[in-house]
């Protein structure tokens, strides 16, 4: 009796999920990227590449979702030293109608404006608050083409995004880390 029970059970659940069938993610690129909004403080950091260390400065950084429920302006503000001062940067986002490719431009004083297209992509997602995503485009970097992958991994209140190229200029794929922005939520 307990085996025509389980056998029962077992081919109700096989039922409702049919073999090779995912699941629905947790969280969608959309929700991903609006857990984003609030405000942020921490480090903007770049690696020494003679010692191997991170060297930090800090940054303070806003996000705000705007109504659409789809675009996002950030804001980044650190000082940058005394011979360049404060560095202020504010980025707009749009999700495109694929839900895949975010549309942005960026806006820092003394420089062109920059226009990219991401290809995005949760490699892990619990929830709104825990996820990992990739954002990878092709770019110049240093003055040289580049494939651009920038990981973003949220943990509740701290969010890190590294920043790495792969130099398309020269034979083979070597990715290196250029710089990350290490963030914990500030406005709770």
């Amino acid at each position: 009796m307990r085996s025509v029970f389980a056998a029962a059970v077992v081919a109700a659940l096989a039922a409702g999920h049919p073999a090779g069938a995912q699941e629905a993610p947790a969280v969608t690129l959309g929700q991903a990227r609006a857990s984003t909004a609030g405000a942020w403080a921490g480090e903007l950091q770049y690696l020494d590449y003679q010692s191997g260390e991170w060297q930090g400065i800090p940054v303070r950084v806003t996000v705000t979702l705007e109504g659409d429920g789809n675009t996002i302006t950030r804001r980044a503000a650190f000082d940058d030293g005394p011979r360049v001062g404060m560095v202020y940067i504010t980025s707009l986002a749009l999700l495109g109608a694929d839900g895949a490719t975010e549309y942005g431009t960026g806006f820092r004083a003394g420089r062109t404006p920059e226009l990219s297209s991401h290809t995005l992509a949760l490699t892990t997602a619990s929830d709104a608050t825990h996820w990992t995503m990739q954002a990878a485009r092709d770019g110049m970097d240093a003055d040289r083409p580049a494939r651009i992958r920038e990981t973003t991994t949220r943990e509740g209140v701290r969010m890190v995004t590294l920043k790495e190229v792969d130099f398309l200029d020269d034979a083979g794929e070597e990715w290196f880390s250029r710089n990350r922005t290490v963030l914990e939520r500030v406005d709770g």
